[in-house]
């Protein structure tokens, strides 16, 4: 059974960092890449940044790029995302999710639970 569960989130001032992280398990984790989507409140959807299965390649959206960064550990079944120069408009649950094949533009299958990030003074 595919599991993907996040951990990380909090309440962080504007400006501040904060990682959130992925622990995978169910499937073979270092075969496939991984995405980050957030969902702020009222709001649809926005995918948020992937990795590649070997992470060599990574991508962000234009509302990140620069401030956040992805990374993961295939030996321990870990997806990170880094967020630096964080913005109130970054408020948001933070989901972790499976791509259904080694590049994270094939769409995804498994999302976890997500962690809530709140950007506030």
């Amino acid at each position: 059974e595919v599991q993907l569960v996040e951990s990380g989130g909090g309440l962080v001032q504007p400006g501040g960092s904060l990682r959130v992280s992925c622990a995978a398990s169910g499937f073979i984790f270092g075969n496939y890449a991984m995405s980050w989507v957030r969902q702020a409140p009222g709001k649809g959807p926005e995918w948020v940044s992937g990795i590649t299965d070997g992470g060599v390649s990574r991508s962000y959206a234009d509302s990140v790029k620069g401030r956040f960064a992805i990374s993961r550990d295939n030996a321990n079944n870990m997806v990170y995302l880094q967020m630096n120069s964080l913005k109130p408009e970054d408020t948001a649950v933070y989901y972790c999710a499976k791509d259904l094949g080694n590049w994270y533009n094939y769409g995804m299958d498994y999302w976890g639970k997500g962690t809530l990030v709140t950007v506030s003074l």
